[in-house]
């Protein structure tokens, strides 16, 4: 009898559950995830449906200037789900429930508390952001309108970022589905009762988001508590005089302090592509554009995966689990790998007719189809610095991502700069300039945390014992 050969088909089989186990767990977390975002867009497509139809182009351009203004202040302030996401992830690897608990609750009190505060200063940020953009003088009256009645659900929504990134690192990406999905029709529903049946035009559409975000907040409060109850917790509280106790304040702020300037950079990046193709033109904005909102169509399945790993990574660090750590993380590297080469590949191929499917202009076709190397790299390149974001969310190495991202940030600006100083201004030189900068800034992102990866690893397991 040949045992040893029993025994290594036995270990071959313990490998091959253990691997199929993981796919199944990354998979669980990513697929919600992924398909919460593709709901995205649709709401986009019924605001711009719904002003389409009311008389003037104006409206749609007004529902445009006025969201860019609201996901502005809310993109800058996506730490609350991010930093949120990490910590409790990390408390329930180590099996201190309280701690979630504490984590949910300080999270929640600083989102409200900056939600009042941004409903304080609404006016004057707004008229700021307006005369940064520079729309026509009647767009941006209304595009202040919109975004004056929908920051009015601040508070709602920073709260329902962190319910969403405590339910993420409670390893639940499902809730957040149901969040999200529910969110998005109510939003569409009302939009669609209050314009034309309650006969209330344009305003209507920003009454409708204003609803659906505070409906969003009870809704998850439910859910949030549903789930507590699934891991045997009384409740989702704990006493404001314990939070010291529960969380530790000092790392907690540094944590999202350095989440916040990380969002800030990568602000800074995208609305530097957004304003260097405007001072180049038209016809250059419109190209950006489109190759803008295929980084951001691929975004919503990458970033599935790095939720997977914010989730994964904290929880498994947590419990001092490296090793199994490690081998999600080279799982990871597999499914982040295939859908990166999966839509560059369709993205170079299929670039000419793609461009002609959102644009009926031959020059925009044209400018689009010319840079489909661009268009076809971006998701390869950016597809690590996506899962890698996530991977050291969940160990809450946020410091190294800052200082990588304002490395890259810097020299994505630094190339648009210096070209203009050695007098390039030809925008057919000077776009695929900009464009291999922009590249730059994801390929920095992604080798510079993939190098640092080692260290952040060591430096946790030093700070956590």
């Amino acid at each position: 009898m040949d045992i040893s050969g029993k025994i290594e088909g036995s270990g071959e089989s313990m490998k091959a559950e253990e691997k199929k186990g993981l796919n199944k767990e990354i998979l669980a977390l990513a697929l919600p995830a992924i398909f919460s975002n593709i709901t995205v867009p649709i709401l986009g497509l019924s605001d711009t449906y719904i002003s389409g139809h009311l008389g003037s182009d104006r409206y749609v351009a007004a529902i445009a200037v006025g969201s860019m203004m609201v996901n502005s202040v809310y993109w800058l302030l996506g730490f609350l789900r991010a930093g949120t996401t990490g910590l409790t992830a990390e408390a329930l690897g180590r099996g201190n429930m309280h701690q979630t608990r504490g984590i949910f609750t300080i999270s929640f009190l600083i989102a409200v508390m900056l939600g009042m505060l941004i409903i304080l200063i609404a006016y004057p940020l707004g008229e700021l952001m307006i005369g940064l953009m520079s729309p026509p003088h009647e767009t941006g009256g209304l595009g202040l309108s919109y975004y004056m009645i929908s920051i009015m659900s601040a508070p709602a929504l920073l709260s329902t970022m962190t319910i969403t990134g405590w339910m993420i690192g409670m390893q639940n990406t499902f809730y957040p589905m149901i969040m999200a999905i529910s969110v998005n029709v109510v939003n569409i529903a009302m939009s669609f009762l209050l314009v034309f049946g309650a006969g209330m035009g344009f305003y209507g559409v920003a009454i409708g988001t204003l609803t659906a975000n505070w409906f969003g907040l009870g809704l998850g409060l439910i859910l949030a508590r549903m789930l507590a109850h699934r891991y045997s917790q009384r409740g989702l509280w704990v006493s404001v005089k314990g939070l010291s106790k529960q969380v530790d304040i000092k790392r907690f702020f540094r944590v999202n302090s350095d989440l916040m300037l990380r969002s800030a950079c990568i602000l800074g990046a995208t609305f530097g592509m957004t304003t260097f193709g405007g001072r180049m033109g038209d016809e250059v904005l419109a190209v950006n554009a489109i190759i803008m909102q295929l980084f951001l169509f691929f975004s919503y399945f990458s970033d599935g995966f790095a939720f997977s790993a914010e989730a994964l990574c904290g929880r498994l660090a947590g419990a001092g689990n490296f090793r199994y750590m490690h081998t999600t993380v080279r799982r990871l590297w597999s499914w982040c790998g295939a859908i990166g080469v999966t839509f560059g590949a369709v993205y170079l191929i299929f670039a000419p007719q793609i461009a002609w499917m959102l644009s009926e202009s031959s020059e925009i076709a044209k400018g689009v189809t010319e840079l489909r190397i661009v268009v076809g790299v971006i998701p390869v390149i950016s597809v690590m610095a996506f899962l890698y974001d996530g991977i050291y969310i969940g160990i809450t190495a946020t410091r190294k991502m800052l200082i990588v991202t304002f490395i890259a940030v810097s020299i994505f600006l630094g190339t648009y700069f210096v070209s203009k100083m050695c007098g390039v201004t030809d925008p057919r030189i000077l776009n695929p300039i900009v464009w291999g900068g922009f590249l730059t800034f994801l390929a920095v992102r992604a080798i510079g945390l993939i190098l640092l990866y080692p260290s952040a690893i060591r430096q946790y397991k030093t700070t956590s014992r």
